[in-house]
């Protein structure tokens, strides 16, 4: 669950971005709320600020502070090579190569018991995706609370993949709004939109679909669902090509990592304008934005051009974690790769030798999926245990009440006189990418 409400996006007027770049202070609502054994010292109330003053915990609703945004139109980057941190092995990319990419997710709401065994979901290319449909039925939605996912093919090119993960904003319960109609919808309209790009059409540009992009496909979509009223999330897109390229649009405080080898390579930094105040996606009725008018609010406009872009080159045996706040505010990085590397070392995907960690030189016999769609449960593979050994911990860590997570120290950071021990219990959507080069079948000779 997102934190404080605070982006706008007017109904009545077009999705697309303007120029409008003020703020909002209005509908400030903390998703922090009291728990057993500790005091619920942030207020959940609605109320409206004017932004000039820096939010405490103390007072009725958190005012955000006035921010200058600069804007974050941001020129093409080079396809960074990762860091290497210490002596790991791994072999470079070969043109002889495809690359395949091994999806598996695992999530679980707030306040329900994690099964690992049925809370997983095993990417299958083949699968089709259906287009949404007006009144979806909430049945049908993965047991993921307000947080939600995507993983689908990527245009017609074989072996190319769109993924992603939205957070819905908790505030809007305030308001009588589910959050999570908002963000299941957004990914709805996004795994729509990768499955129909075409190879060469990104936006019509004649350019390859970018991260971004396809993040202003969704929200465009959703903006214009009559179903959805009101609601917000936060969006994590990942796009990954044939070869062996990584694109990453985020905007909010879901995230990802790049682990290779025993080693952290990459991960995101969260997009906030306060301290549980991410950037967000939002619909908003016109009332409600009169209302926030006439107490001297403005708007907060976050737009898809305002997250965060990195490309990234990729190498056999790299493992990908995308998931929402609900994973980042429980666990530390450094906690994802322990268990990454256990995970992978217990399978045989990477092992220590004189020269280092190696990755297995196949690791089709870990990712292989059954002949039919088998249930994770019954063919488990080695994404998706990934998948369900990081929600574990992540939920058993959200529960505890004395080893402090992240959330809990930058609590510390900015309220220090506040008491928050332990994790902080939220859904917890994450989605886990092995990547692998397996040889490409030879051409045939004419």
């Amino acid at each position: 669950m997102a934190g404080t409400v605070g982006a706008a996006r007017v109904l009545s007027q077009p999705c697309r971005p303007t120029t409008t770049r003020s703020l909002i202070g209005a509908m400030a609502r903390t998703k922090i709320s009291q728990a057993a054994g500790r005091p619920a010292s942030f207020s959940s109330r609605l109320a409206v600020q004017h932004l000039t003053t820096v939010p405490s915990p103390r007072t009725t609703a958190a005012a955000v502070p006035t921010l200058r945004r600069q804007s974050r139109s941001i020129p093409p980057l080079p396809v960074s090579a990762m860091r290497t941190c210490a002596p790991y092995s791994t072999s470079a990319p070969s043109a002889s190569n495809k690359f395949v990419y091994n999806v598996a997710a695992s999530y679980i709401a707030k306040g329900r018991a994690y099964d690992p065994s049925t809370h997983v979901f095993q990417f299958n290319p083949y699968n089709r995706v259906q287009p949404p449909k007006a009144g979806r039925g909430k049945a049908s939605r993965p047991e993921s609370g307000q947080d939600a996912f995507f993983v689908s093919r990527l245009g017609a090119v074989p072996g190319e993949v769109a993924l992603g993960v939205a957070d819905g904003v908790g505030g809007w319960m305030d308001s009588g709004v589910d959050p999570a109609d908002f963000s299941h919808a957004f990914c709805d309209y996004m795994a729509a939109a990768a499955t129909a790009a075409a190879a060469t059409t990104g936006g019509g540009t004649g350019m390859p679909l970018t991260a971004r992009q396809l993040m202003q496909k969704g929200y465009e979509a959703v903006c214009h669902d009559r179903a959805i009223k009101a609601g917000g999330s936060t969006a994590i897109v990942g796009l990954l090509t044939a070869e062996g390229l990584l694109e990453v649009a985020n905007l909010g405080d879901s995230g990802f990592i790049l682990l290779r080898l025993n080693g952290v390579h990459a991960c995101s930094e969260p997009q906030t304008h306060a301290f549980n105040t991410p950037y967000q996606l939002s619909v908003v009725p016109p009332s409600m934005l009169l209302r926030a008018a006439a107490f001297g609010g403005a708007q907060l406009m976050d737009q898809p051009r305002d997250a965060e872009v990195t490309r990234h080159r990729l190498r056999h045996g790299d493992v990908l974690v995308f998931a929402s706040d609900g994973l980042w505010d429980n666990l530390f990085n450094q906690d994802v790769l322990r268990i990454v590397s256990q995970t992978m070392a217990r399978a045989g995907g990477w092992a220590s030798t004189e020269r280092g960690v190696q990755v297995a030189p196949d690791l089709r016999p870990y990712t292989t999926l059954g002949e039919t769609d088998t249930p994770a449960s019954t063919h488990p593979t080695l994404q998706s245990m990934l998948a369900t050994e990081i929600v574990s911990a992540a939920k058993a860590a959200s529960l505890s009440r004395r080893l402090d997570g992240p959330f809990a120290k930058e609590v510390k950071k900015y309220y220090p006189h506040e008491v928050w021990h332990g994790g902080k219990e939220d859904d917890i959507c994450t989605v886990v990418v092995l990547v692998s080069e397996e040889d490409a079948p030879a051409k045939a000779k004419l």
